[in-house]
């Protein structure tokens, strides 16, 4: 388990209504339920802090016929909608209404049913997962999300005993069980955004990176993608991760010139460019020889945060709220930059000043620590020199 921010304050949610959670090393949790939730604690400061929480609606159905929770949080990048979640959960018999500050949620009788998600969101389809689990009947989910995060869930709940058939594709049909005891251990699968942000690292310092455990079937493309601009690399022969389903490779990385692609980047869902992993080829955009269109069509204004590397000396043309031409190559400058409050765009500023000349500073680094383990340390430990200030 990483020891994140997004993780921290779901543990200190879990914790508030009676959960039992327990670190046992640096990497390995144990959580215990009560007999009891105290659900009406999901009104908790941390709950309004992180998007993870609105996962929490498909499990707690289960413990509760009512109960409120507080507006999800996370990164602002503009209207964010939880129809997805509702949609799909009204048709498992949940009825979810929102006032001000409340997710009012309720159900009588809950069943199966067949799904068409509203959209193909990651969390919402790990929601409806989670919910049909507990129903002792057949769901079927259309225009299911297939992430790695998505797929994770499936191997976590196969585990507990729940059939899931279609697990890697937009179809999915979960064979609820009635109940839900049994004590089991599970590994989360490697995360393909780590390795895309270590991949960045290393091509904007053009640097020789080894890059262990990398899930190559979600960042297939995006490799790609980099060989075609002119990457060179070296991949292992495919291995399996400790949850023995999620197929990993080593790579190394070298030193390599680029060219801009005549094709614009954009994300799609999987097995497409990783939303997530998106940003990244910005910074890796600005050392191309060449301009490089990037489509950042799934969030509201995010793409607005990318022209944040402009501060460093990039040439980053706003087309829209939703996409940036960035031509290359341009030399990067040190300078100050207030991280934006979203995880991603503020992790390609931090990786835009590794390959600036001089000394930078990035100032409010709590967006980066929402999903980076002690990301200074491992990136001083590849050859970075990042000096952690308290209070900027």
């Amino acid at each position: 388990m990483p020891k994140i921010e997004e993780v921290n304050r779901l543990i200190e949610v879990l914790e508030v209504i009676g959960v039992s959670v327990r670190w046992l090393n640096q990497d390995d949790v144990e959580i215990r339920v009560p007999t009891k939730f105290k659900l009406e604690n999901l009104m908790h400061e941390s709950a309004k802090k992180i998007r993870s929480g609105l996962m929490m609606i498909g499990p707690l159905i289960h413990h509760e016929k009512s109960f409120k929770m507080a507006h999800a949080g996370g990164c602002k990048m503009g209207q964010r909608t939880i129809a997805a979640h509702q949609y799909g959960l009204e048709e498992l018999g949940v009825n979810i209404t929102v006032d001000a500050d409340n997710y009012n949620i309720s159900h009588k009788e809950l069943t199966g049913a067949e799904i068409v998600m509203y959209e193909m969101s990651d969390t919402a389809t790990i929601n409806i997962l989670l919910a049909a689990a507990l129903i002792p009947y057949e769901t079927k989910i259309s225009f299911a999300s297939a992430n790695y995060q998505v797929q994770d869930v499936c191997f976590f709940l196969e585990r507990l005993g729940v059939k899931i058939d279609g697990i890697g594709t937009t179809n999915l049909t979960v064979h609820g069980v009635a109940k839900i005891n049994t004590f089991i251990e599970h590994y989360v699968s490697e995360d393909p955004t780590e390795a895309m942000m270590f991949l960045s690292a290393a091509i904007i310092t053009k640097s020789k990176l080894d890059i262990k455990r990398v899930p190559i079937d979600f960042l297939a493309l995006e490799i790609l993608k980099l060989e075609k601009m002119g990457l060179k690399y070296k991949k292992s022969k495919v291995y399996f991760a400790k949850n023995s389903k999620t197929k990993l490779v080593d790579l190394t990385v070298m030193p390599s010139d680029l060219v801009s692609l005549a094709d614009k980047i954009h994300a799609q869902p999987y097995p497409g460019i990783n939303t997530d992993n998106l940003p990244f080829f910005v910074p890796i955009a600005t050392q191309a020889e060449g301009q490089t269109l990037i489509h950042d069509w799934m969030w509201e204004n995010r793409a607005i945060y990318f022209t944040e590397i402009n501060r460093l000396g990039a040439k980053i043309d706003l087309a829209d709220p939703h996409r940036v031409f960035v031509t290359g190559k341009t030399p990067l400058k040190g300078t100050q930059i207030v991280c934006p409050p979203a995880l991603r765009p503020a992790m390609i500023i931090l990786i835009a000043m590794l390959g600036a000349e001089g000394t930078s500073m990035l100032r409010n680094v709590y967006s980066i620590r929402r999903g980076y383990e002690e990301i200074a340390d491992r990136l001083n430990s590849i050859g970075a020199d990042i000096k952690v200030v308290k209070g900027i």
